[in-house]
């Protein structure tokens, strides 16, 4: 059975990593999650002072110690997914912050981050047989790639699902801080310069508002096996 490279873009918190690790899981793929390297450098940055006391970025700082920043991925057996470590340091729960989520958009806007970690994620897509979900994965990382998702849902939903998802880790939530940051961040991500937000013309779309997880599983699952029997 031939291997093919999936690319599954969209919105903040429309579940697109969940939905992207099931399929890798079921079709025996690996699974990268290109917005927890994002999320990691912003942490590298949090902790060490390269954000202004107005929010802006050090900018000039942060590109000299990108090359300090090494993101890499180890699969948790008993979790059933891959946990995300920075500098060998595991830190799946403090990327998932709120400090860390009201910060990542604007360093993803910056172009010299996203060439550093595109060029990592295209590394990792050289041998086919790779689900990777983000925000440009099917316009720039992975422009010929065999089967494109574009997830979308509207931020009330996405919001909800963010806030239930912080709670049931027993972190603190506001529901309307919540829903303000998934507004502020789908702006940024649509309007910054360097590979905005947007849907590849040959992507598929998928509206999950109103859909369950198995039903969400079942549409893949038709969609992925379409695509390697073309």
């Amino acid at each position: 059975m031939k291997k093919i490279t999936i690319a599954i873009d969209g919105f903040s918190s429309c579940g697109k990593s969940t939905m992207a690790k099931d399929l890798a899981r079921e079709v025996g793929y690996v699974y990268v999650d290109t917005g927890a390297m994002y999320r990691s450098v912003t942490l590298f940055a949090l902790r060490n002072g390269l954000f202004n006391a107005d929010g802006s970025i050090k900018t000039g700082e942060l590109r000299e110690r990108m090359g300090e920043i090494n993101i890499s991925f180890k699969f948790n057996a008993e979790a059933g997914r891959p946990d995300t470590y920075l500098n060998g340091e595991l830190v799946e729960k403090e990327i998932r912050s709120m400090e860390v989520s009201a910060h990542v958009s604007p360093i993803a806007t910056l172009p010299f981050v996203r060439e550093a970690l595109v060029a990592q994620q295209q590394r990792m897509g050289d041998e086919k047989g790779i689900v990777m979900d983000g925000r440009d994965i099917g316009t720039v990382v992975f422009p010929d790639a065999e089967l494109k998702i574009f997830v979308t849902a509207s931020a009330e939903v996405r919001a909800q699902r963010r806030y239930d998802e912080l709670k049931s880790k027993g972190m603190e939530a506001d529901y309307d801080d919540i829903l303000k940051n998934v507004q502020e961040r789908d702006y940024i991500d649509s309007h910054r310069e360097a590979s905005p937000l947007r849907k590849a013309e040959d992507a598929i779309e998928l509206d999950n508002s109103n859909m369950t997880i198995a039903g969400q599983k079942a549409w893949l699952l038709e969609k992925y096996y379409q695509a390697i029997n073309s």
